[in-house]
């Protein structure tokens, strides 16, 4: 079973502060070598001073019984008392040498220090005074000990208070996590924290708000896929149905026909438009650079496309600048085709359609105008969705499906190019293809 985050801050803290308390301890309680040998040597000299200025030797004994209260244990000592036998013979011997003045340590080890006296004045014996700082040594040890323990219990109760603050934010981004897990993708989290777990709650909010976009799109496609298939589909079968059973003349059953391949025709170029569409969306489209010259592709697309323009009496006008390009060819083909058509089906007889080549030193522009109905400006900023249309009793009629300006944008992203669109009603469309310079040559 996993541990919850909670739990292991605690442990965690728990586990700090037992095992600092245990080293504190291990550190505390080893020997002390050493005490502070210039404080002790001082004191020794105080006591002995004080000592010599009393007269009454009763006095003296309670004196030093007083001490003795406080760890110090003083002595007067020759050099053949046997409390000296076991000191150093030549420290024991300073002590007693005429040129020794000062106090000095005999002995410091185990929370113990021996400090000797020389003789002060006419006194034959020297000092030897011992100071015991077990005790002391003994009541900081128990004091920390309690402080640390003290420590370990309050802040173990504070940690799992503050865990919980902590934890709670994981735990209401867990929950909403399981929601959104579950299909519901309108869950938001609402806070007011400025630090990382509100950056991370804001996050949340806007992935819960990308992906419901995302799926409202996906419904959206779902929906218009359906429908620009089923539309044909009904045609298809209803027509399929009336010949087979022979409710239609003989003479009528090729226009019946005609329309059959018609249908059948739009069901092939919403499958071929969707297929490159699931193809540009993907990361494995193939991508081949190629260079080459863009006034002779555009002057092709115009070309291949002449029975439509033909038929409807438009006027083409040209104005192509020689310029290369280093581009995918096939898909620039289908942008170059998708907007020429686009400019084709939506101008109307005896209309006109300009297309232009500027040049500049940092890009590269195709303008394609046309003299047609336009766009509202309403619609303008939804025209490279995918299946917007502008009109769509109207598109039907003209064979579209939505899908052509969304390949066209899609392409001209993959290359870093942009698009622009300008338009009135009833004055005409223009759109303009920027291609930056790494990708145009004069």
């Amino acid at each position: 079973m996993s541990k919850s985050l909670r739990l292991r801050i605690v442990a965690t803290f728990i586990g700090i502060v037992i095992v600092s308390l245990i080293l504190s301890f291990i550190l505390n309680m080893r020997p002390q070598e050493k005490t502070p040998n210039h404080t002790m040597v001082t004191i020794a000299e105080d006591i002995a001073s004080m000592i010599n200025l009393i007269d009454d030797p009763e006095k003296v004994k309670t004196g030093l019984n007083l001490f003795a209260r406080y760890g110090l244990n003083i002595n007067a000592v020759n050099e053949q008392s046997e409390v000296l036998a076991s000191f150093p013979a030549d420290k024991v011997h300073e002590l007693f040498d005429e040129n020794t003045t000062e106090a000095f340590i005999l002995s410091n080890k185990d929370e113990t220090a021996f400090v000797g006296v020389p003789r002060m004045k006419d006194e034959k014996d020297a000092l030897l005074i011992k100071i015991n700082f077990s005790s002391i040594f003994h009541n900081v040890k128990r004091t920390l000990f309690i402080s640390l323990l003290t420590v370990l219990v309050i802040g173990s109760l504070l940690i799992m208070f503050m865990s919980g603050y902590i934890v709670r934010p994981i735990k209401r981004l867990t929950a909403a996590a399981k929601k959104m897990a579950s299909g519901d993708l309108t869950v938001r989290l609402k806070h007011h924290n400025q630090d990382e777990f509100g950056e991370l709650m804001e996050s949340f909010n806007h992935m819960a708000s990308e992906l419901q976009k995302i799926d409202s799109i996906r419904d959206d496609f779902v929906s218009n896929v359906s429908h620009e298939m089923q539309s044909p589909l009904t045609s298809i079968r209803g027509f399929t149905r009336a010949l087979q059973d022979g409710v239609i003349p003989l003479e009528e059953q090729k226009e019946h026909l005609d329309i059959i391949y018609e249908e059948t025709l739009r069901l092939s170029r919403l499958s071929d438009n969707l297929l490159r569409l699931a193809s540009l969306d993907s990361e494995h489209h193939p991508f081949n650079l190629t260079t080459f010259q863009l006034d002779e592709q555009l002057r092709r697309t115009i070309v291949l496309a002449e029975p439509q323009w033909a038929r409807k009496n438009i006027k083409i006008e040209l104005d192509l600048l020689p310029c290369e390009i280093t581009v995918d060819k096939d898909l620039f083909e289908q942008v170059w085709q998708n907007l020429i058509n686009n400019a084709i089906k939506y101008t109307g007889s005896d209309g006109s359609i300009h297309v232009e080549i500027e040049m500049s030193t940092s890009f590269v522009k195709v303008t394609i105008r046309d003299s047609g109905q336009g766009i509202p400006e309403e619609a303008l900023p939804y025209i490279f969705d995918r299946f917007y249309m502008v009109d769509k009793a109207r598109s039907s009629a003209l064979k579209g499906n939505g899908l052509g300006l969304s390949i066209v944008i899609k392409i001209l992203k993959l290359h870093d190019c942009t698009i622009d669109v300008e338009s009135r009603v009833g004055e005409g469309t223009q759109f303009m293809v920027t291609i930056p310079r790494p990708f145009a040559t004069s």
